[in-house]
């Protein structure tokens, strides 16, 4: 089989695993850095795997995509979880239990539109990237602030839900899951090392939850974040596609394995 990284990053740890793994199986391992090529290639991979998120990686996905070549995570679904307005009304009109958000056209806007009301809240950048915009709103004074840093940004607005201060980090590749925790970014101590997490340790349902937000979004490789709000009760706060899942035992096979088989389903 001949599998493609969608990366200007192919040594990533995760890919760099799953490279090794499948190339001592004899199969071919390419990388395709989307920001280096003006359209897809004309010999086609058996299945491409989409580690990039950036416009131009989403482009190249539909290329791929309307030309036959399986991808995943698919463009749309990629896209879908860098819109967190779009990806709210679908988890909770699929009926899971995310965050309720609602959206400003820009935080000055927001600032300086209608009264605060029920504090505190959390604002997030609508659409979701590296280093944008998660951060704690408990009076006018820190949204004033942030208006003033971020006055043109696109944002969603949640209310925050009390809970241990620990984000669940739970992450899929196929059927497996894996899991692990980290001080949110919300915490005053800040985020702080990855610590590991047995499945077995889960609240009762949780790994469904996250298979369920998969099946929901479409998604083969993807991070849901979740907080216990109290009683293993879980909110969903982010959903991500193609994560980094780093450190997790058994994640580079578990990738090897899903593109193997996707590739094989293509032919």
């Amino acid at each position: 089989m001949r599998i493609c990284m969608v990366t200007p990053e192919p040594g990533h740890p995760l890919l760099a695993a799953a490279t090794a793994l499948l190339e001592a199986a004899g199969h071919r391992v390419d990388s395709l850095d989307p920001g280096a090529v003006d359209e897809a290639p004309d010999d086609l991979a058996d299945v491409y795997l989409l580690k990039s998120r950036t416009p131009g990686a989403l482009e190249l996905a539909r290329e791929l995509e309307r030309r036959g070549a399986p991808v995943l995570n698919s463009a749309a679904a990629t896209a879908l979880c860098q819109d967190r307005t779009a990806m709210a009304e679908v988890a909770l009109q699929a009926g899971l239990p995310f965050a309720g958000t609602r959206t400003y056209g820009s935080l000055a806007a927001w600032a300086a539109g209608e009264p605060l009301g029920a504090s505190p809240l959390v604002v997030k950048s609508r659409h979701s990237r590296r280093h944008d915009l998660v951060a704690r709103v408990d009076d006018r004074a820190r949204l004033r602030e942030l208006a003033d840093a971020w006055p043109q940004e696109p944002v969603v607005v949640q209310e925050f839900a009390p809970n241990s201060g620990w984000d669940h980090k739970l992450w899929a590749i196929g059927d497996r899951v894996f899991a692990a925790l980290r001080r949110s970014e919300l915490a005053p101590q800040g985020r702080g090392p990855t610590r590991p997490l047995a499945l077995a340790e889960l609240p009762p349902g949780w790994a469904d939850v996250v298979r369920r937000t998969g099946e929901v979004f479409a998604l083969d490789v993807y991070g849901v974040d979740l907080i216990d709000t109290g009683d293993g009760i879980p909110l969903i706060v982010d959903v991500n596609a193609f994560p980094g899942i780093r450190g997790q035992a058994g994640a580079p096979q578990a990738l090897a394995a899903l593109a193997l088989a996707r590739a094989g389903a293509g032919r």
